[in-house]
């Protein structure tokens, strides 16, 4: 009886994980693009993706940007770590907008303060720009 509960509460953890997950055509809009610049205020690194949030000026207020990124393991494989973004570095970046929130992006490529520039999603996640995208 023990296995058979333990088995059921294991497949419930896991079920929750896959209903947060998502396709870039469920939440954003590949034809709304943005570019933005302003600084980093918090960094989520982790799964089922990375999350930034990027404060910027507009008409004398300031405006928090939800940036999300591919997932951690596949952000390391483009070059990133844990520790890429801090915050009150200053970021470009450019990505792509949300259907419905405001201030709501993925996030396509990231410049940092030293200039490197990073690509922000996986190669198989939907995006216009990906392999198979649309």
């Amino acid at each position: 009886m023990k296995k058979v509960l333990l088995a059921a509460l294991f497949t419930l953890i896991g079920s929750g994980a896959a209903l947060a997950h998502h396709s870039f055509t469920t939440e954003y809009d590949g034809t709304k693009t943005f570019n933005i610049k302003g600084t980093v205020s918090k960094v989520e690194w982790t799964n089922p993706h990375v999350r930034f949030y990027v404060d910027t000026m507009e008409n004398g207020k300031t405006v928090t940007w939800n940036m999300e990124l591919a997932s951690p393991s596949a952000l390391v494989r483009n070059g990133w770590t844990s520790r890429t973004l801090k915050v009150g570095d200053t970021v470009t970046v450019t990505g792509y907008a949300a259907k419905v929130a405001a201030y709501r992006g993925d996030a396509r490529s990231v410049i940092t303060a030293d200039g490197r520039s990073l690509f922000g999603g996986a190669s198989d996640d939907g995006r216009p720009d990906a392999a198979g995208g649309q």
